[in-house]
């Protein structure tokens, strides 16, 4: 085992070297003809890509290839074929993020090469309009098992592109061991060459910036045994995929992708193009696996108020989280999620008698559960109770017999193959007992959520929790919040638990109120859980009231109206016949926005905007599409339009 480490942090150190003589063997188009993928050969039989937008060369020739235990695909490789796919055309339906119904084109080309064993690997490249995405496929049926080793996949860019990364704990660290869960803060606008704090290299989704080009990079559509991946980075500034460290696996579990033929790799996805056109961009679901559940009607997205966000431990209570469901209920709220040890602090019995209640005033609960077996020392409750098929299907046909309606499961302990299975099966053992989920403590949901759908969020974030906890934290909360719209958030659920609109114990808030409320805008999640509490909710405005009262979770279209990562950001989103404009300043100026409403053809707008007061919120209706606002720092504001049923949202409303 520490003998395969020690290769997977070898191939890790590689350079990624520019080919040289290499022949063309295959170009790739996008339907726009806009982007193009030209696949190499060299003469040392080494497989390479590079990527073209218009033109600008986004990607320098990078690398090409994996190693199994048994075989080797990145040296010595002669061409097999190259033959050209039928156009890709996909259209699903999501239950969370940026857009219900998505629809998919691709142009698609397989290059296949062997090795000097004669055996085979095909490459399969889709390339739409806003991306390139591919992924190695071994064919065949085998009896004995492969192991990947390791991938010597690159991404090599121009040497002036800069990223925004944000680094992977090390395993095993952090408080009770729970590290890694993808809590780190991003590095803004740093040079390629920047080392890696820790030695496990660099998260999902990762942006990088060439010219007037912005590249994302994640994965996605990954079977249940292999790996997450991530990202590596050596001195020359030359990316490349890197497997998860051994230790970050469930007790006794795999960390390295091992399954008998087919294997498939995850898609290695680059959204390209403007800023815009990857905000936008669906490639982390499009390239996702389908739906795997026969039945989604118990799949319903929502807001959940939520006691631990600000109260934390000594308030999962029976008194208090009966507060919380008449505060849900009062706020047309959909859910009240009940925290860590609700098992001990309010009991089996006491649980059944608030889910009833619950219902008596048409909320429904979701309950806390602690993932780990032996692979951290959390000792927070239910722990240990999800670790087999046996206890899971115990566990949640009791939830199901009590009307519980979805779980937050935390603590995961990071990316092997051992994970991404857990993770899986967990999803179908809940869906086939009605209920929906939320990961804590974990992974990138890499698209997870088109495939179980009852996966309405991730945590993945440094998340809220963070800013009430530490005040160097809470000081850059807006700097955080416009870097996660164009990072973490672009693809998949986010569970940050936005929105505090009153005191934080012991941290002086930065972020006035407007700012506040335009997060839960701003951030994508199919259960958003709100912190603000009901004793905060009573000092607001109503015309705050009404907004939150009326908030979707589901959104029909995304448009990014403008924004530059860690600076600022104004984001339009639709539910039916109606907009959200949400924006926040996160520079230490104040900035002067140019707004046009004339996508939105609405009847009437509401403005949501800051007061002379950190806490006051100032409504004003707007008579006009145009007009121009001054935002200071930490700042923020939010538009509600009301539209007509006209030909705007009558496609959401057909599909």
């Amino acid at each position: 085992m520490h003998f395969v480490n020690q290769i997977g942090l070898l191939f890790a150190a590689l350079v990624i070297t520019t080919v040289a003589q290499a022949t063309e063997v295959a170009t790739i188009h996008s339907p726009d003809q806009q982007l193009a993928v030209l696949v190499d050969l060299d003469e040392q039989g080494q497989l390479s890509y590079q990527v073209q937008s218009g033109s600008d060369k986004v990607i320098e020739p990078s690398l090409l290839g994996i190693t199994l235990n048994n075989t080797d695909f990145t040296k010595k490789l002669r061409l097999l074929a190259v033959k050209q796919q039928p156009t890709v055309n996909d259209s699903y339906q999501l239950f969370t993020g940026k857009q219900q119904f998505v629809d998919y084109q691709a142009n698609s080309t397989v290059v296949s090469v062997t090795n000097q064993q004669h055996e085979t690997l095909n490459v399969r490249f889709q390339v739409s309009n806003d991306g390139v995405a591919f992924r190695y496929e071994l064919d065949g049926e085998s009896s004995d098992t492969r192991v990947v080793m390791s991938e010597q996949t690159g991404f090599n860019f121009p040497s002036e592109t800069v990223a925004w990364l944000q680094p992977k704990a090390q395993a095993q660290s952090g408080w009770m061991n729970t590290n890694p869960s993808y809590e780190e803060e991003y590095l803004q606008a740093t040079a390629l060459t920047t080392p890696a704090i820790t030695n496990n290299g660099w998260v999902y989704p990762a942006l990088f910036k060439h010219q007037e080009q912005y590249i994302l990079i994640s994965e996605a559509g990954g079977e249940d045994y292999y790996s997450g991946t991530n990202l590596t980075n050596n001195s020359q500034g030359q990316f490349k995929v890197r497997f998860p460290d051994q230790r970050e696996v469930t007790s006794n579990g795999g960390y390295l992708p091992e399954h008998t033929l087919p294997l498939l790799s995850p898609w290695r996805l680059l959204a390209i193009g403007t800023l815009q056109t990857v905000t936008e961009s669906t490639l982390g679901t499009d390239l996702a696996r389908p739906n795997q559940l026969t039945n989604t009607d118990f799949v319903k997205p929502g807001i959940a108020a939520w006691s631990w966000g600000l109260l934390k431990d000594d308030f999962t209570t029976f008194p208090v989280q009966k507060q919380f469901i008449d505060y849900a209920a009062d706020m047309h709220w959909q859910y009240v999620l009940i925290d860590a040890d609700w098992d001990q602090k309010i009991g089996w019995e006491k649980m059944q008698q608030l889910a009833a209640y619950a219902k008596q005033k048409n909320v429904d609960l979701w309950v806390w559960y602690n993932s780990s077996g032996a692979w951290n020392n959390t000792v927070y409750s239910p722990k240990s109770a999800l670790l087999t098929r046996a206890d899971r299907i115990k566990h949640f046909a009791k939830l199901q017999a009590m009307g519980i309606k979805g779980i937050k499961v935390d603590f995961f302990p990071g990316d092997g193959s051992s994970v991404m299975a857990y993770y899986e099966a967990m999803l179908k053992d809940a869906a086939a007992h009605q209920l929906m989920v939320n990961f804590h403590g974990t992974t990138l949901p890499r698209g997870l959520q088109r495939t179980y759908p009852n996966l309405m969020t991730s945590e993945a974030v440094k998340g809220f929790e963070m800013i009430s906890f530490f005040q160097a934290f809470a000081d850059k909360e807006a700097q955080h919040a416009a870097t996660l719209v164009f990072t973490r958030n672009v693809f998949d659920p986010m569970d940050f638990t936005p929105m505090v609109l009153g005191d934080i114990p012991n941290i002086e808030r930065k972020t006035n109120n407007a700012f506040e409320l335009a997060l839960p805008i701003l951030f994508t999640s199919g259960v958003q859980h709100l912190v603000t509490t009901p004793e905060q909710m009573t000092k607001v405005s109503e015309p705050v009231k009404a907004y939150l009262k009326s908030l979707p979770t589901l959104w029909d279209e995304t448009r990014l109206l403008q924004g530059s990562p860690g600076k600022h950001v104004v984001m339009a989103r639709r539910s039916r016949c109606n907009w959200y404009v949400a924006a926040i300043n996160a520079q230490d100026k104040a900035i002067t926005l140019d707004i046009d409403l004339s996508f939105s053809n609405f009847s009437s707008a509401q403005l949501l905007s800051a007061g002379k007061k950190l806490t006051q919120v100032e409504a004003q209706q707007l008579n006009s599409k145009l007009f121009s606002i001054k935002l200071n720092p930490n700042s923020g504001f939010v538009i509600i339009t009301k539209g007509d049923n006209n030909n705007e949202c009558t496609t959401s409303l057909a599909h």
